[in-house]
């Protein structure tokens, strides 16, 4: 019986630049696709409901993916076909998505985008609790912050680059424009480059070997699952509430995806509590029940934060161009002057983020993982909050200095949080399960956010970004309550 070996840098640094390619692609869907959905004609009240197509199939695509590659072995490893069939898809998402000629086909291709990006990515993760000991954790999922963030600065600054070389930025007839067109293009070369670079360069312990290994973490006895058509009966009721409310009160058909998820989450856990199967639904549903009380905790850590950054990435376009720019026409000078600084601006936080990366390992050693995070969120959540307040785009280069710590810290401590809990056998299927609690929130702010700006903020989207920002000091306060690791790097 052997320990892992730890991994120098250069093979950490080998081991995650396929996040480099991941984050390009999610930062132009990012930065740009709100922007394509408006110029081919949605109303700015529409755009949530045309991004749930993401959020929906990380909630479907993550634990399906994680339970599949816990069981894989052939010639191309465990993890690594599930990066290449994604990155392969991905990549073609990318190339066809600006030249969508109608609103519902670019709906569609944001769902395979986001479907195959999710395809690569949750094997990303859990290869990081596969190959390094437990120690090295935090520095794996920095490192692999560390290439998000430079990954999303490059592409979300892109199109305003080639503005600045010529490309055009405003397309007759109402249009993608060809900034936006190359950006997507370049995309999806570099998306595949970088998995590729990945897949060469990177080993993978062969699942005789990786059981062997003393810092294992056991497998959990199987939770009692008798008693879980409690909250499912309960989760029952509140979405026919929900449901009762919307026809009552004709509230946003936006809303229906909240009565949906609630009723279809209540009828699985009753489901759970009855069935004799032992099939792949059957086990996730189980060990979704069963988490560990460190999940259980981080779950509200995740739903307030990742509830604020949905925020962020839907309306950002919208409240800096309406506010800052005094313009809702997207065929406009002015729009897409806007529009192109919100690339920047994302850029900046992933920039930042990118920096950050590399100062949260030196944050941990001197004051844990739990009190690094939530400095890292309040942060955050200030920078989202001085949106209501700034007037000249320019400063939002501040703000958006908060935001990048809270991201860095956000794609890294809580899985480094976490690791210590999971079972090693099961890596792949908890990092899915955890993928819940980043997909819930965003189907949450998808069903409910022009709601909220309808009833209590006149439809100004400037006031998501500063629901985002509450939500970050939210999540803060819930970091409080998760347990320090007793292992720590």
């Amino acid at each position: 019986m052997t320990e892992r070996s730890a991994l120098s840098f250069w093979q950490i640094w080998n081991m995650c630049f396929g996040f480099l390619g991941l984050q390009f692609g999610l930062a132009l869907q990012n930065a740009n696709v709100s922007r394509i959905f408006q110029t081919l004609g949605a109303d700015v009240n529409d755009i949530p409901a045309l991004w749930i197509a993401a959020p929906l199939t990380g909630l479907i695509v993550q634990p399906i993916i994680g339970h599949y590659s816990d069981r894989t072995w052939n010639r191309l490893g465990r993890r690594r076909p599930y990066f290449l069939a994604g990155a392969v898809f991905a990549s073609l998402a990318l190339l066809w998505m600006p030249n969508a000629p109608a609103l519902w086909m670019a709906a569609g291709l944001l769902w395979i985008l986001d479907a195959s990006i999710n395809v690569s990515m949750e094997p990303f993760r859990a290869l990081v609790g596969d190959q390094l000991p437990t120690r090295q954790g935090p520095t794996g999922f920095a490192m692999q912050s560390f290439f998000i963030g430079a990954g999303a600065v490059i592409a979300s600054i892109l199109p305003w680059v080639l503005a600045r070389f010529g490309v055009a930025n405003v397309a007759a007839d109402g249009g993608i424009p060809d900034t936006v067109k190359y950006a997507f293009y370049v995309g999806g070369a570099v998306l595949l480059g970088a998995v590729l670079w990945t897949m060469l360069t990177t080993r993978e312990y062969p699942p005789a070997q990786l059981r062997s290994f003393t810092d294992n973490v056991p497998g959990r006895p199987s939770a009692d699952v008798s008693h879980a058509g409690r909250p499912g009966l309960l989760l029952l009721l509140a979405g026919t509430a929900v449901l009762f409310a919307i026809r009552h009160f004709a509230l946003e058909k936006e809303v229906y995806l909240l009565a949906g998820g609630l009723i279809v989450f209540g009828l699985l856990l009753t489901w759970l509590s009855r069935t004799r199967s032992h099939g792949m639904l059957r086990e996730v549903m189980g060990d979704l029940y069963g988490m560990p009380m460190s999940m259980r905790r981080l779950a509200g850590v995740q739903l307030f934060s990742w509830f604020s950054l949905f925020a962020m990435w839907i309306y950002t376009t919208a409240g800096v161009t309406q506010t800052m720019y005094a313009t809702t026409d997207t065929s406009s000078s002015a729009y897409n002057e806007g529009a192109n600084w919100v690339g920047v601006l994302f850029a900046a936080y992933n920039g930042f983020g990118a920096l950050a990366a590399v100062v949260i390992p030196r944050m941990v050693r001197r004051w844990g993982l739990r009190v690094s995070h939530v400095m890292n969120l309040c942060l955050g959540g200030l920078g989202l909050l001085s949106f209501l307040y700034i007037r000249d785009p320019r400063w939002l280069l501040v703000s958006m200095m908060g935001v990048g710590f809270a991201w860095a810290s956000i794609l890294s401590l809580p899985y480094a949080l976490l690791l210590d809990h999971l079972p090693t056998a099961k890596m792949g299927v908890y990092m899915g399960i955890f993928n819940f609690f980043i997909v819930i929130p965003q189907v949450l702010a998808a069903s409910i956010l022009g709601l909220l700006l309808r009833l209590c903020f006149h439809n100004q989207p400037i006031w998501a970004l500063g629901l985002g920002g509450a939500g970050l000091l939210i999540a803060g306060l819930c970091t409080l309550y998760v347990p320090e690791p007793e292992r720590r790097t």
